[in-house]
């Protein structure tokens, strides 16, 4: 394979390898430290980032709030010090080395006032952010006013397009690179539009030659992509490398770094990266957030593509609709269905789903008694851990009313407590395991052979020869 040339990246001369942020402690200080040590970028996550005692232990995220925006408070103070925590720990770590990047979900809650926090905070030590999931308009200008670069996370040219004709251009000079995440190919949340189709993926190439294009329009031949999802082999990408037609280009590695001795998920996660099987990650829209995502097909999500199956549509009263005037009984509970459906539904009960729960699309789920009080418990403990929550109908809107307009959904999942139960020890099997769609090499890659895990710097050296 061709040498791996040196770019510039957010102000320095760097390899072009970018270690991808993953939500809730998936990537923190220790791996993003290490990785740009090995002279390459380093990402801080910044979305409920851990923070440490005195001891070195994990501060529990428990809030106290009684109410739903006293607990979003609590959310931000708590990713505000746990992100000042990571960065501070990725510096002492780098030496110098690199470039130290900190990544946010613009639709999590508190966006803002969690970055303007912790980059008030670490003045000197982040080069750049990374932020994607959503239009983050503000984002340039927050960078701008802390001097630092700022990469937004795109997956077309024309969400790139909006974005700099709306806002980034204003501050063109602090855009560090533009992230293509295929939104076919990566872990965590994708960027599909309505436009497009979640079963027939299309090639990255034209579509960061799409970009480019675009890019070059505005006369931004000189910041480099940062392609990401399904980056593995680096052999694999090497007609891109000196293309005209992609123009200056890095690659950034979301599930790889997963499996390091640097990085924080627990050790029955990593041995678990070594058996995933091709088509075990699945492209799926049960977030809160109402992206797609990619994650491990494990009990979760089959639970949840359960529950939704168990749905019909219903009516309260008769004669509202004629298609729906069969009376069926749930309990106390009287609906009218449509006559097929009405079978489904007494099946269903006597299989033990007999609590109804009702969806903001005027559909019944059923699920058991002792999932509904589940159900119910995380709705009501909500922390306001996304800007707006399908799950729970929180809105961090004043102007709404701290809501929605719309009721909570039963067919989603509290994702806030799921993320921060598997990346501190809970079972893999019930909660959420992010992964892109490349995580099956793990099993084939004779780099990982007899359960080897590397170093942060292995692995970049790995990637280094092409493979």
């Amino acid at each position: 394979m061709r040498a791996l040339n040196s770019l510039n990246i957010s102000g320095s001369d760097v390899l072009p390898l970018v270690e991808g942020g993953k939500g809730i402690s998936a990537t923190n200080g220790a791996s993003a430290g290490a990785w740009a040590a090995a002279g390459g970028v380093g990402t801080v996550s910044c979305v409920n980032a851990d923070n440490y005692d005195e001891n070195g232990d994990v501060i529990p995220q428990i809030y106290h709030g009684k109410t739903r925006i006293e607990r979003h408070a609590e959310l931000i103070q708590y990713g505000i010090d746990g992100g000042v925590r990571q960065v501070k720990d990725a510096h002492d770590i780098a030496g110098g080395k690199g470039r130290i990047h900190i990544n946010v979900l613009w639709e999590m809650g508190g966006a803002e006032p969690v970055l303007e926090g912790v980059l008030n905070e670490t003045k000197g030590l982040v080069h750049g952010i990374t932020c994607g999931a959503g239009m983050p308009y503000r984002l340039s200008e927050i960078a701008a006013n802390h001097k630092v670069f700022f990469h937004p996370i795109i997956s077309s040219a024309r969400a790139f397009g909006i974005l700099w004709k709306r806002a980034y251009q204003n501050y063109g000079e602090w855009l560090g690179g533009v992230v293509y995440e295929d939104p076919w190919l990566a872990g965590g949340h994708n960027g599909l539009s309505n436009a497009e189709d979640p079963r027939e993926p299309q090639e990255p190439y034209p579509r960061v030659v799409a970009l480019r294009a675009m890019m070059n329009k505005f006369g931004l031949e000189n910041v480099p992509i940062i392609m990401a999802g399904g980056v593995w082999y680096l052999r694999d990408w090497e007609h891109w490398f000196d293309n005209p037609e992609i123009g200056l280009i890095a690659f950034q590695y979301g599930t790889r770094p997963l499996l390091t001795k640097e990085s924080p998920i627990p050790q029955d996660w990593k041995e678990r990266l070594l058996t995933i099987k091709e088509g075990d990650v699945l492209l799926h829209r049960f977030s809160p957030t109402g992206f797609y995502s990619s994650a491990v097909r494990n009990n979760l999500l089959i639970k949840l593509e359960e529950r939704s199956e168990r749905q019909v549509a219903f009516r309260n009263k008769a004669g509202v609709d004629e298609a729906f005037n069969t009376e069926v009984h749930v309990g106390k509970k009287r609906y009218f269905v449509k006559e097929d459906d009405k079978e489904k539904v007494l099946k269903w009960v006597s299989k033990g789903f007999s609590t109804s729960m009702r969806t903001p699309d005027d559909t019944l789920i059923f699920v058991s008694e002792e999932e509904a009080e589940s159900i119910r418990l995380d709705q009501k403990n909500c922390m306001g851990c996304l800007s707006q929550c399908k799950f729970s109908n929180w809105s961090q809107n004043p102007d709404t009313n701290y809501s929605t307009g719309r009721g909570a959904d039963p067919r989603s999942f509290c994702i806030q407590k799921s993320l921060m139960d598997i990346a501190h020890g809970a079972s893999l099997d019930d909660n959420l395991m992010f992964a892109g769609h490349s995580a099956f090499n793990f099993a084939k890659d004779p780099f990982y052979s007899n359960g080897f895990i590397p170093t942060v710097k292995e692995l970049v050296d790995r990637i280094i020869t092409g493979d």
